[in-house]
């Protein structure tokens, strides 16, 4: 029988229905917690007052290379790479705070977050398994989510080279409006 803090499982606790309400998956929380699945029921009826979705995480890093998930999925790991490098924040605490400011910064824009909590844990994780990388657009200087070992020399990002398409939407207009923002952030 192991024997367990209270403490330590107090603060997991915490952390799970922090998760838990910025949408992160049961994967996620099995994942990230050495909390019980039973436990982590709980947690997530209690925090969400419904049972969680069912099924398989998605596994593709072609999502992340649509234009607009892209942009997103490009700010989001701007924000991630600075808790990395600059701060103390590492793994799971660096991807909520980072997450956190991603979800601050789309809110201030007006502009409907693209990227979930699992999404943004995924990324971090296919960024890990080297399945994705940065590249540098040659127009704006932004770092970009791209597949990895793709050749880059000549990368030129979604925001500097819009799909035509782009912007046809409500919340994209509000993308058009603040590219070159978003750019600078990148």
């Amino acid at each position: 029988m192991k024997n367990k803090s209270l403490l330590r499982e107090a603060e997991e606790i915490q952390l799970v229905a922090e998760m838990v309400s910025l949408g992160a998956r049961m994967q996620m929380l099995e994942a990230e917690t050495s909390l019980s699945r039973e436990r982590l029921l709980k947690i997530y009826k209690e925090v969400r007052g419904a049972s969680p979705p069912k099924g398989m995480l998605p596994f593709s890093t072609d999502w992340f290379m649509a234009w607009q998930p892209n942009v997103h999925a490009s700010l989001f790991m701007a924000f991630f790479r600075f808790f990395e490098q600059r701060t103390e924040a590492k793994g799971l605490d660096a991807i909520l705070k980072a997450y956190h400011l991603y979800l601050d910064h789309v809110e201030a824009q007006t502009i409907e977050p693209v990227l979930s909590l699992t999404r943004a844990w995924t990324l971090v994780r296919f960024f890990d398994a080297d399945l994705l990388q940065a590249a540098s657009c040659t127009r704006c200087g932004g770092e970009f989510v791209v597949h990895a070992y793709e050749p880059v020399h000549e990368y030129v990002c979604g925001l500097c080279n819009m799909p035509s398409r782009a912007g046809k939407g409500k919340t994209t207009k509000a993308v058009a409006k603040s590219r070159t923002r978003v750019a600078t952030l990148i």
